[in-house]
């Protein structure tokens, strides 16, 4: 039972990890200052407590970059590549 709780609490903790770097990201593709890029990044991570599961995020995500070349395709491999990453990070730490 603690492991099955300590293993949700790193699950949420890389989501929430690969929401910040989905953030930062889509940030860069809007041209977002440091500052500004980093308030959006956290609320990319603020908007996956809307719903569960990541459709709120890719919904958000999507529609802030809308005026991009980006697709909801690109979002979704993005937010995989990222998760990847993330795991990849717990890992070797």
């Amino acid at each position: 039972e603690a492991k099955f709780a300590y293993d949700q609490e790193l699950q949420f903790k890389m989501i929430a990890k690969r929401n910040y770097r989905l953030g930062m990201w889509a940030a860069e593709l809007l041209e977002k200052n440091d500052s500004d890029a980093e308030e959006y990044a956290r609320s990319v991570v603020k908007s996956d407590f809307e719903e569960s599961g990541e459709e709120d995020v890719v919904r958000k995500v999507v529609g802030d970059l809308a005026d991009t070349e980006t697709t909801e395709a690109d979002v979704r491999a993005m937010m995989e590549s990222l998760l990847v990453e993330v795991k990849k990070d717990q890992d070797t730490a």
